[in-house]
């Protein structure tokens, strides 16, 4: 294990480019708006491109890696995203902006993909589950200071500084996966896109494991619908500075990322998984309920927020364990269908709000209720297997960050 000594870092640092990539450029988007000429609809729809190419790419990484070995997979992907990042730092027009954001998206897949892949090659029993633990916890730290980060840079740079900053994140990342990342992948497998597609075709023929995957998939596109217009709600609606905003969004976000890390204590002293999923999803609705009514200035903004959010951090590690339990064997499979269909998902409700957005809440809580309302009766139903019912394990150290 001597060689691996210095692979947790190694894995932490090839995940910060693609965990701030997208908040980190949140409180740029009022400023991308007036430099490019564009529409506020026009610029939230760079979140909706990032997650169509997250979708495609997620779908495509494991398997690939399976293939070909992991070492490979990672430094395309991971050069896929340098592409797409600099296209975003240099992009002269809002179409260039979105085409460079969707190629972005593509490579930003891989490392969340593929991070918790390498782990379970290299690492078994407590220490397999410690590593998640490390993994997740520094995924949750990255995403709580991305928008502060943001806020400063774009003070400082300017717009285009917050995406130059995550190509030189990522650009760093790459350089020391070429120099360092080992191979973990021994053998390969010959996977045929017939025995994928089946694969695929099983876990949609489970209305247990469509349940599962779908909770968590609409509870963060809600937060994702948020997320791309959040400021143009508190800097041009409500009259806050980008500073004032990125305080705001930190708030909200770290509220997300402190119950992640808590999860399991929480579940633990509601009783268990079944008084969690109640309580959680009580709480994402009364969120939302609260933006409904009282979402006209940013401190019931940032209140209500923060309550949907922490029912959904609380929620998720719950409902993303039925998911991966619903077929075992076919773990690495649901991992992925997961992934992507939680960014096909945002893709569809960003865009929709995207283009209904007219300047105040209404339309982001109406999104957001919809997206709340469909997960709620879909949180209660339970796969047949006891399994899905018992508190998370290691497939759950990939939670709210993913």
């Amino acid at each position: 294990m001597n060689k691996n000594r210095f692979l947790p870092t190694l894995l932490v640092v090839a995940l910060i480019g693609t965990i701030i990539e997208l908040d980190m450029s949140v409180p740029s988007f009022p400023d991308i708006a007036r430099a490019l000429d564009a529409s506020e609809s026009s610029v939230q729809l760079t979140v909706t491109y990032n997650f169509l190419g997250y979708c495609l790419g997620a779908l495509a990484y494991g398997p690939l890696s399976d293939r070909y070995g992991r070492r490979g997979v990672m430094l395309v992907g991971n050069a896929v995203m340098l592409v797409g990042a600099l296209g975003c730092a240099v992009a002269p027009s809002i179409e260039f902006l979105l085409v460079s954001r969707f190629v972005q998206g593509i490579g930003a897949s891989t490392s969340v993909v593929l991070v918790f892949v390498i782990i379970a090659d290299v690492y078994e029993g407590t220490q397999l589950l410690k590593m998640f633990g490390l993994t997740n916890a520094a995924m949750s730290t990255f995403m709580t200071a991305a928008p502060a980060l943001g806020g400063v840079v774009n003070r400082t740079l300017g717009w285009r500084g917050n995406y130059a900053v995550v190509f030189a994140v990522t650009l760093v990342s790459l350089l020391l996966m070429a120099l360092f990342l080992p191979e973990t992948k021994a053998d390969r497998v010959k996977v045929s896109a017939r025995q994928v597609a089946g694969d695929y075709r099983r876990l949609l023929g489970s209305r247990e494991f469509v349940a599962a995957s779908l909770v968590p998939s609409l509870l963060f596109a809600a937060y994702m619908v948020f997320i791309a217009t959040s400021s143009f709600l508190y800097m041009d609606t409500f009259g806050l500075s980008t500073l004032v905003f990125a305080g705001n969004l930190l708030v909200i976000v770290a509220s997300f990322a402190v119950t992640s890390l808590f999860a399991t204590k929480i579940m633990a002293s509601l009783g268990g998984p079944g008084r969690t999923v109640a309580c959680s999803i009580a709480a994402t609705l009364a969120g939302v309920a609260l933006f409904l009514a009282l979402g006209d200035g940013p401190v019931s903004t940032t209140v209500s927020l923060t309550l949907f959010c922490t029912g959904y951090a609380a929620v998720y590690p719950v409902i993303f364990g039925r998911s991966l339990q619903v077929f075992p064997e076919l773990q690495g499979a649901a991992s992925s269908l997961n992934m992507s269909g939680r960014a096909l998902l945002v893709t569809v409700f960003t865009g929709v709000a995207s283009s209904l957005f007219t300047g105040d809440a209404v339309v982001t809580a109406g999104v957001m209720a919809v997206a709340t309302v469909v997960a709620a009766p879909l949180a209660f139903l339970r796969p047949r297997t006891a399994a899905g019912e018992q508190p998370p394990s290691r497939s759950d150290a990939v939670t709210g960050t993913g």
